[in-house]
């Protein structure tokens, strides 16, 4: 079984929103990757991007620069 670690886990309302947030981040190196949302979290889409915590800001301003929306921004254990 994996060990758990804190994740930053960013939520949107759609998941063509989701899929733009992994466009722009890809395209700009931003750090993470898209995954299924986790079960502590109720989201609008059933994806999410995730990444480490220390890179939240990183990854804030890539979205934001990309007129992109999170739903919910959370740093939880998965």
């Amino acid at each position: 079984m994996r060990k758990k670690q804190r994740k930053l886990v960013i939520t949107f309302e759609t998941t063509v929103a989701a899929m733009a947030a992994e466009h722009y981040c890809k395209q700009r190196n931003a750090p993470g990757r898209l995954i299924p949302v986790p079960t502590q979290i109720t989201a609008g889409c059933g994806l999410a991007w995730a990444a480490n915590p220390e890179e939240k800001e990183r990854v804030l301003t890539v979205l934001e620069q990309s007129k992109i929306h999170p739903e919910g921004i959370y740093e939880i254990m998965i």
